[in-house]
């Protein structure tokens, strides 16, 4: 799943191509992925892109005095592409959900695609970013002027959820999914079934710290790459998250996971939990 690094980079990838250029057809392939239907989608064709801004994982690409927001789920991806093809796409079983193409130059633009038969792609055509729901409802950006510590600690106080799952809630914090999660969590050397409220202050302070230097460092590796990029660039910083099995570059340890329903966490033992495994157990409400 796309979360906040590889979405700002898409934000500056796309914003950098966009600028002033106007929509020569906007053509939706997967129904099921537009989410509004006032404004309609071809509204925005013959209008100039005047900046991409980001929202958490949401991207919404202003495109005269309208806005193209875009949520990219679990398996959704923009692709660039200077030739796009000549004819019209067709609506099928295929992973392209929407196309864009641009009046000049000629053939360029970009797909919305999203892999998979589970379909979690959210398009939005509206006139502020505010009226789309999972916008409306964002906590803070960890990467924004208001995420101060004190800001940080107040958002844990009283919270007696594991912080595992504080962490990836959108309503307290926004772009932080599981994998970031996963690599805050270590990087704070901290269990991901610890409850929040119950952090000492010097935990607080470890994690805040964490939060920062995890996705400050993520933005960077990330700034600048092609789309086609960001994925294995993801993987490839990852100290945690996907490699159960393989030792911690930080102790030697061997990663270790807890599995849900549909996803899982992986932790170090030496780093985050005192040597003790973490039962494997499914806990609904840490992915709620």
């Amino acid at each position: 799943m796309p979360e906040l690094p590889e979405v700002e980079a898409l934000r500056g990838f796309l914003e950098e191509r966009l600028a002033g250029r106007a929509v020569d057809r906007a053509q939706l392939v997967s129904v099921a992925a537009l989410k509004t239907y006032d404004p309609p989608l071809g509204a925005v064709e013959g209008q100039a892109f005047q900046g991409v801004a980001r929202y958490g994982k949401f991207l919404a690409l202003r495109a005269g005095e309208l806005f193209l927001v875009m949520h990219l789920g679990r398996a959704g991806w923009v692709r660039w592409s200077e030739r796009l093809p000549a004819a019209p796409p067709r609506p099928g079983k295929g992973p392209l959900a929407l196309r864009v193409r641009l009046r000049e130059p000629e053939g360029t633009g970009f797909d919305v695609t999203e892999a998979g038969s589970q379909k979690h792609l959210a398009l939005y055509v509206v006139r502020d970013p505010q009226e789309v729901p999972g916008i409306a409802r964002l906590g803070r950006d960890p990467l924004g002027d208001g995420f101060t510590p004190a800001a940080f600690a107040g958002l844990l106080a009283g919270e007696r959820r594991q912080i595992k799952g504080v962490l990836r809630d959108q309503g307290v914090l926004a772009g932080i999914g599981n994998a970031y999660s996963d690599e805050i969590l270590h990087a704070a050397r901290m269990s991901p079934f610890k409850l929040a409220a119950a952090l000492s202050d010097e935990e607080v302070a470890r994690l805040y710290a964490a939060v920062g230097t995890t996705l400050g460092e993520a933005v960077e590796r990330a700034r600048g790459l092609a789309p086609e990029d960001l994925k294995a660039e993801k993987r490839t910083g990852m100290r945690v998250h996907g490699r159960t099995g393989q030792p911690c570059p930080v102790c030697g340890d061997t990663v270790r996971a807890v599995s849900f329903s549909d996803s899982s966490l992986q932790y170090c033992p030496t780093c985050q939990t005192g040597g003790k495994p973490l039962a494997d157990r499914r806990l609904s409400r840490l992915l709620k």
